[in-house]
């Protein structure tokens, strides 16, 4: 796999890119609102939020690819319950800190800093499920593929993945033209995802058995895959 540039702990692409989103102290706790998500995600954020986690089962051990601004970590940790385990990670020290005091109180979630593009951060077949969620298209091409190869690759036989992330929406979205300008000024790396197989890749998906859903007039989809075996 590639070798992701460092500035730190943190890769280059995102110190250059999202420092101001996920790096500065000062925007941190005005982005962590969830009345700021609900208004990026279009009134969408919960509705998402949910549909990601009805996919997820009290007891089982679950992976969150990523800090995810609102409650979203605190919702996954309710899901698995107190039989089970959350374990969330993280590239960002600041982001770990950040969720770890969301999280506060609930003893069957964790917090630890990792790369999710190197191939040793998460074990293989460690995890009963892994979710990823609006992560996909905040990292650049290469990044994104050894990602997706390693959280496909931390799933058990039997276990479930899921993403949900942007997608190509209908000719007709009123919201196409707008996202298009979002997405070049704020989100340089979205657009290579847009029309993107996520399973392809990864030469793990041919293990998997696939269900891809849209929402919001094809904005955003969820993409649920179920391990063999």
């Amino acid at each position: 796999m590639p070798t992701v540039p460092r500035v730190s702990a943190v890769p280059l692409y995102l110190s250059r890119t999202y420092h101001w989103a996920y790096l500065d102290r000062r925007t941190l706790p005005w982005l962590d609102r969830s009345l700021v998500v609900s208004a990026i995600l279009w009134g969408n954020a919960g509705r998402l939020m949910q549909a990601a986690a009805e996919e997820f089962q009290a007891g089982q051990r679950l992976l969150q690819a990523a800090c995810v601004y609102g409650p979203f970590s605190r919702m996954l940790a309710e899901q698995v319950g107190g039989e089970g385990d959350l374990e969330v990670i993280d590239v960002a020290p600041i982001q770990v800190a950040n969720v770890r005091r969301k999280l506060d109180g609930l003893p069957q979630a964790q917090a630890r800093q990792g790369d999710l593009a190197a191939p040793d951060t998460v074990d293989a077949a460690a995890y009963d499920a892994v979710c990823c969620f609006f992560l996909l298209h905040e990292v650049p091409p290469i990044e994104r593929a050894c990602i997706v190869h390693n959280l496909l690759g931390a799933v058990r036989p039997g276990g479930k993945i899921v993403f949900v992330d942007y997608h190509r929406t209908h000719p007709w979205h009123p919201l196409r033209p707008i996202m298009a300008q979002v997405f070049r000024w704020l989100e340089p790396f979205a657009d290579s995802l847009l029309d993107t197989d996520i399973p392809a890749l990864s030469a793990h998906s041919g293990d998997f058995e696939w269900k891809k859903t849209t929402l919001f007039g094809g904005l955003y989809q969820k993409l649920v895959g179920v391990r063999r075996g």
